[in-house]
């Protein structure tokens, strides 16, 4: 049996460490995945994310090395305790992510397998407790879009978290898919009772957003950001995903949506983007009273695919020290 070797992340780790991360991104979601520069660079920080990322002030990445070769890794943040830190966030830890290769299926295999994730996890603890921190929490927040929390697609590194007194306490997230191809026939044609109805579009919160007008009045609107970052995202080039989408709710239930996503799918394909990600909840309904099931419903119909549920809010409670793996 190969000895285990958990310490602080090397340089040298960097090309397998992105193996790794794109091994667990694929199985998610088709084709995504980011360089060795899009990893390291999270390491450091991340500068897409302009609320949450100031509030670290530590952060701490760990390998579990077997016969030369990188088996799991986690990534680590503690969040400050001073006020200017949300309330969820104040002096808490978290393991931002952890993924490992599991059990080798034949011999030859590369090494791996529950028993390095296990002494990673117990370092990744030991680490947490040194810090002091209120909360603990877990996810798998890795750096390619549609990959966070933990997906259905990793029961490997669900079972470590709960074995290690992770449970998760955020709602049930639904990723899907579409190609622009299929969205676009949706666009010709205005919805039923709205002639003259014409996009116009702007800068919105999260990516473009065109808006769905008729007269001078705005009845809805779409935003999608297309995923760019040069070099450091160079498998990203040809997604998307939609930011928000909304519709007054007088217009609702005339395709007034529909026809919203064939102007973006439109809009998109001129940028060269061929695929689209959305978004959603398993149970309950949004701030306007519109249900997740029909927001579902919606999406296969155009037709989008689903990818994956994934299971976010991932907390351990940091008493039950004596709850290892």
């Amino acid at each position: 049996m190969s000895s285990i070797e958990v310490r602080p992340f090397r340089r040298s780790d960097r090309e397998q460490l992105t193996e790794l991360v794109n091994a667990h991104a694929a199985a998610v979601v088709p084709g995504l995945g980011v360089s060795v520069a899009a990893v390291l660079s999270q390491l450091e920080r991340q500068p897409g994310e302009f609320i949450v990322d100031p509030w670290v002030c530590d952060r701490v990445t760990l390998v579990a090395e077997q016969e030369q070769r990188v088996t799991a890794a986690a990534h680590l943040l503690r969040y400050a305790a001073d006020d200017r830190v949300g309330p969820d966030y104040r002096d808490a830890g978290e393991i931002h992510w952890l993924v490992f290769w599991p059990e080798p299926a034949r011999a030859g295999s590369p090494p791996g397998g529950p028993r390095a994730a296990d002494e990673l996890m117990a370092a990744s603890l030991r680490q947490l407790r040194a810090w002091a921190v209120r909360r603990q929490y877990a996810g798998g927040e890795l750096p390619v879009r549609g990959v966070y929390g933990v997906p259905q697609q990793w029961p490997h590194v669900r079972s470590l978290y709960e074995r290690s007194g992770f449970l998760p306490g955020g709602q049930i997230e639904i990723v899907f898919v579409a190609l622009i191809d299929d969205l676009r026939p949706l666009g010709p044609g205005e919805p039923a009772g709205l002639p003259g109805l014409t996009a116009r579009r702007s800068v919105g919160s999260n990516g473009t957003r065109l808006s769905a007008v008729t007269g001078d009045e705005i009845i809805g609107y779409i935003e999608a950001e297309v995923f760019t970052g040069g070099e450091r995202h160079a498998r990203h080039g040809n997604w998307a995903d939609i930011g928000n989408l909304h519709v007054a709710s007088q217009y609702r239930r005339r395709g007034v949506a529909t026809w919203l996503l064939g102007q973006l799918a439109g809009w998109l394909h001129l940028a060269h983007v061929d695929r689209l990600l959305a978004y959603t909840y398993l149970e309950g309904e949004d701030e306007t009273g519109q249900s997740y099931d029909a927001d579902r419903a919606f999406l296969r119909a155009l037709p989008f695919t689903e990818l994956t549920q994934t299971a976010r809010g991932w907390i351990r409670d940091p008493a039950k020290q004596g709850q290892m793996p």
